[in-house]
């Protein structure tokens, strides 16, 4: 069972289906029994329906996925059929004009289909390192940045490169699958393959302990 810094509350809003097709309820003999309710009282028996619209499933969607992926635990809440106790609850709602609403434990919430996206679901829900990142600063000699840039992106281990001004002229973000990788293969992976670029002239590698992202993995 998640931990309650990893449990969500998603509360949606669906509609009372409306249909123009009278199904009295039947009686055992399977004969319409009478209930005085007018043909337009429309119903499917004595059971109302309900129905999510599409942005909203969809945000539903997008949520479950996302926390399926980073190990949360999402319960939706349908304010239109909750009881006596969920209402209570959902005075967290109060003032509330968009529906769906997605609020964690922490405090931040998002409300209305417009807000629910991969960036803003992955900030909702920061999740460990599933592999080991690395940050090293290049110093090169002048030359072609282009070539360069070039050779650096072909290397798989290279996510992200960021080109800088001061003591050190590149900042490169590596990584590694599995969160076991150990500094010495990091440090052997920068010292062989991005200390033999001709123009690398000097590096500095630094390894985090322990990482947490918000970023879409």
């Amino acid at each position: 069972m998640a931990d309650d810094a990893h449990e969500l509350v998603l509360y949606v809003q669906s509609k009372k289906a409306v249909t123009t097709v009278y199904r009295p309820p039947t009686t055992g003999t399977g004969i319409p029994a009478s209930t005085g309710r007018a043909p337009d009282e429309a119903s499917v028996g004595d059971s109302p329906v309900y129905f999510l619209s599409d942005d909203q499933a969809r945000c539903v969607a997008m949520v479950e996925e996302t926390a399926n992926a980073r190990g949360y635990h999402v319960r939706v809440v349908d304010v239109e059929k909750a009881g006596r106790l969920e209402r209570l609850v959902a005075e967290r709602l109060r003032g509330v004009q968009n529906f769906p609403v997605l609020i964690s434990t922490k405090g931040p919430r998002l409300e209305g289909v417009a807000s629910f996206n991969e960036d803003s679901l992955c900030e909702l829900m920061p999740t460990e390192l599933k592999s080991t990142r690395a940050f090293t600063y290049l110093k090169v000699k002048g030359g072609d940045l282009d070539r360069i840039r070039t050779l650096l992106e072909t290397l798989p281990e290279v996510k992200e490169m960021h080109f800088l001004t001061g003591d050190w002229d590149i900042l490169v973000v590596l990584d590694f699958p599995g969160a076991s990788s150990n500094k010495r293969q990091v440090l052997d992976f920068v010292t062989d393959r991005i200390r033999g670029i001709p123009e690398v002239l000097d590096t500095s590698t630094v390894l985090p302990e322990y990482s947490v992202s918000k970023f879409p993995l």
